[in-house]
């Protein structure tokens, strides 16, 4: 038997996962660019920005109601400490100076795609959802062996929940098109250094494979 990561998506066995699309890091608004008037954050983040809100996001929302019209889990994870001051977050976190606190408007999922009553979502104080969350242990329960990925930011969250996920047995798939990162430079260099633990797929080839897939 050959093995492969081109494995086409078993609907039973498969979980959509998107990655910190919240209000902290994915509305202008949120708390990582508070500091900065319009021109700095134009000239820092205007690429990201446009990006998500002309293709990115609405490929993720493509992807929520593909995988929810055929009864697929769909989960989040966001940055989110479990205390208002942040003592539990990682130390990277503190250096960096990340802290969502935890309960706040910054730790929740964009509105644009707001997660279900009954759609799982994990609050992380790390960089990967795998060492700050018990995702590995629901993953199992629900019975997941193939594990959709998309979010923000491709050469970061992303790239560590692509390697844990690897590295803990899970087939994983990376929808190319709908991750983001700074810039687009750091985003296509990302996909090259990530593209050996992954299957990488755009959203329109995803959606056809799931249409392709018995009911």
């Amino acid at each position: 038997m050959t093995l492969t990561r081109d494995v086409t998506l078993v609907p039973e066995q498969s979980a959509l996962l998107f990655i910190d699309v919240q209000n902290f890091s994915a509305h202008r608004k949120g708390a990582e660019f508070a500091d900065l008037n319009d021109a700095e954050f134009n000239e820092r983040y205007g690429w990201f920005f446009e990006e998500l809100r002309n293709a990115v996001i609405p490929n993720m929302q493509r992807l929520q109601q593909a995988f929810r019209d055929r009864r697929i889990e769909v989960m989040y994870t966001t940055i989110e400490s479990l205390t208002k001051d942040g003592r539990d977050r990682s130390l990277d976190y503190k250096i960096t100076g990340f802290n969502v606190p935890k309960g706040s408007w910054d730790g929740k999922v964009i509105d644009e795609l707001a997660p279900g009553d009954d759609e799982i979502c994990l609050p992380k104080s790390s960089s990967s959802v795998f060492v700050s969350t018990h995702i590995d242990y629901i993953l199992r329960n629900l019975g997941i062996r193939q594990l959709v990925i998309s979010g923000i930011l491709t050469d970061q969250c992303v790239e560590s929940a692509i390697r844990d996920a690897c590295d803990l047995g899970y087939l994983v798939t990376q929808v190319t098109d709908a991750c983001a990162t700074y810039t687009s430079a750091r985003h296509d260099n990302s996909l090259k250094t990530i593209k050996g633990y992954c299957r990488q797929v755009t959203t329109d080839a995803l959606i056809a494979e799931l249409e392709g897939t018995s009911q």
